[in-house]
């Protein structure tokens, strides 16, 4: 499934590319995997929306009947056979693709922090260089640690965090605001949580080291068997003065949260290999009633999906 994205302007565009070669530097070029979060499962699901979705917002799966959902879990990097067990893997993601009547998509991509290391493109590619020039070899202060010394909101970003027990137990978050349009034209922006009903649960480091490499994604498909599992999407909502194009700042958690469906996952997808290998999750596409806000970064992380399923998937 081809991203929705326009193409960009030249510079732009190469701008994307250097994105894409600056990690491929970090974690090498793995044909036929994504370039980030390469290692994944897909699973089929349900959304139901709650009754504060359609005040919220028009779009097809927040006022109609439940509708289909694909549901993507990964750890980070873009090394396929990283072990679970490795601190790399966090933060994990969760995409989303709800199925709408007529065959469209809205898409949700998320991970599990909240915040982003930088606020644009052209940061992230400073980061990611920085991170690709630094090494054991290479003397004190690193690029890297100079990087995050005037960057405080990546210095939070790339602090340890501990293993979840499962996919099942662990918060998502979608950084990047939009703006949610109702039937009546009242618009409201804020950024998606993902909540676990079963609750957030980690394990200690010493019970991380003793887990098996695959722990996360076995643990995943032996739950599954046994039954759904379920998430509520919740809407942070903005207050005035919050920044709405800024990833890298997160919003108070004093602020007003809507619950506005659950997402119930009943099984891992029979073909999830190569389902996943053609499925690209798109920060951009979004239903009728759901918009993008002036953050730079959705367009730069559509661009960089579709030169990644392009370069795993040559004509």
């Amino acid at each position: 499934m081809a991203s929705p994205s326009q193409a960009a302007p030249p510079e732009k565009q190469k701008l994307y590319e250097a994105l894409v070669d600056a990690i491929n530097v970090i974690f090498g070029v793995h044909p036929g995997y994504r370039t980030v979060h390469a290692k994944g499962v897909v699973c089929e699901g349900v959304f139901t929306p709650s009754s504060a979705a359609a005040p919220l917002s028009r779009a097809p799966h927040f006022t109609a009947e439940p509708v289909p959902v694909l549901a993507r879990f990964s750890d980070n990097t873009g090394i396929p056979d990283i072990p679970d067990t490795d601190p790399g893997t966090s933060p994990r993601g969760l995409a989303l693709k709800f199925q709408l009547p007529g065959g469209a998509a809205s898409d949700i991509v998320s991970h599990s922090t909240n915040g982003f290391p930088v606020g644009t493109a052209e940061e992230f590619l400073e980061f990611l260089q920085s991170i690709a020039a630094s090494g054991p070899d290479v003397a004190h202060p690193s690029p890297v640690e100079k990087f995050l010394g005037t960057h405080p909101a990546a210095l939070a970003f790339v602090q340890p965090r501990p293993a979840p027990k499962s996919f099942a137990t662990l918060s998502f978050f979608s950084v990047n605001a939009v703006r949610f349009i109702n039937a009546d034209g009242v618009a409201r922006y804020g950024r998606y949580q993902i909540r676990p009903v079963a609750g957030e649960a980690f394990l200690t480091p010493e019970e991380t080291s003793a887990m098996p490499p695959n722990f996360l994604f076995d643990e995943l498909s032996h739950r599954l068997a046994q039954g759904p599992i379920e998430f509520k999407l919740v809407v942070q909502l903005a207050k005035d003065g919050d920044k709405l194009n800024d990833a890298s700042v997160t919003w108070p958690d004093d602020r007003k949260t809507l619950e506005v469906g659950t997402i119930r996952i009943h099984k891992v997808a029979a073909d999830s290999d190569a389902v996943q290998r053609k499925l690209i999750f798109d920060p951009v596409r979004l239903a009728d009633g759901i918009e993008l806000s002036d953050d730079p970064l959705p367009a730069a992380r559509s661009a960089v999906y579709s030169i990644s399923y392009a370069r795993r998937n040559p004509s």
